[in-house]
This record gives C-alpha cells, sequence and structure tokens, in this order.
C-alpha cells in the first residue's frame, strides 16, 4: 500500500527535513528535548568561531527558516503543533546560549536546562502563544518566549556567579 502514500514535492521535502532538524525530531520520545540537545554543538560551533552576533544572527536566520519550514509542515499535515516540528527548539536554544561562554559548560548546561523547563511549563504568555498562535510563526514563537525566560535566568546566574569571583 505503499502507492497510496502521497509523495511531496521538493519544498515539502526540504520543509519536513528541517522542520524536524533533519530527522531528530522523528525520534520516539521527547522529541522537544532532543531537538534542544541537537542545537547545542551547533550552537557551540558558532558561538566558539562567531561569538555572540553570529550566534544571534543564526538565531534569526533559523527562526525565519523555521516559520516556513513549519508552516509546510503544518499545510501538509494539517496538525497544528506537531511533536516532530522541532526546529523551534533550535531558535530558542540558540536564543537562550546568546549569553553563555562557550568555554563554561555550567553555562551550556544550565541554558539547556532552562530553555527545557519554560518550554515545558509555559509560563504566561508562553502557554497563551502556544494555543492562540496559529501556523509556522505561532509554532516557532512560543519557543522564543520561553528563551526570553531562559536568557534572562541565565544571565542572572552569569552575574551572580560574576559578583561571587570578583568580591
Amino acid at each position: 500500500m505503499a502507492n497510496d502514500v502521497p509523495r511531496r514535492s521538493a519544498p515539502q521535502r526540504l520543509g519536513f527535513a528541517l522542520a524536524t532538524w533533519f530527522g531528530v525530531g522523528n525520534l520516539p520520545a521527547a522529541p522537544g528535548t532532543f531537538g534542544s540537545l541537537a542545537a547545542l554543538p551547533f550552537a557551540w560551533l558558532i558561538a566558539n568561531y562567531g561569538g555572540w552576533p553570529a550566534l544571534a544572527l543564526a538565531s534569526v536566520a533559523v527562526f525565519a527558516i523555521g516559520w516556513w519550514a513549519s508552516n509546510v509542515y503544518v499545510d501538509t499535515t494539517g496538525i497544528d503543533d506537531p511533536g516532530p516540528v522541532v526546529i523551534d527548539e533550535v531558535a530558542g536554544q540558540w536564543l537562550t546560549l546568546l549569553v553563555a561562554s562557550p568555554g563554561v559548560w555550567w553555562h551550556w548546561l544550565a541554558g539547556f536546562a532552562l530553555f527545557r523547563l519554560f518550554d515545558i511549563v509555559k509560563p504566561w504568555p508562553v502557554g497563551w502563544a502556544d494555543k492562540r498562535l496559529k501556523g509556522g510563526f505561532g509554532v516557532m514563537f512560543d519557543d522564543i518566549l520561553a528563551a526570553i525566560y531562559a536568557i534572562t535566568v541565565l544571565y542572572g546566574l552569569i552575574l551572580i556567579e560574576r559578583s561571587i569571583n570578583f568580591s
């Protein structure tokens, strides 16, 4: 019955590949967590070699690409917020890590944990955006809001660390 499955166009295949972060979102459990984990090595490379400005630019680029790819996925499947779409986690994780130093392991661990926490708990307005905003933009935007919470707490922790080290 494989012939009954409609073939996807090249843009749809590309959209699905990007939306699932090259298949990571298709893992059987915890796709958001695996999507965030898969984002870390790329973030580290970008931040290590290009600094936070390169990571900021990459975050904006992956948000824009993710908006398009998520639209393709949503339009093709008819699912409002599909679990396999994890490019939103990539954008949110990269945004969170803007304040992380590439050589400080705990910044990366805390950034990962904080982003996952706020993405799962969904405090206002993250939860509001998750429920109300539709399409590719809605898929992406709630993770950006979660990242704003995460980067704020992470930066606060980094400031506390700096004040302790300088006293």
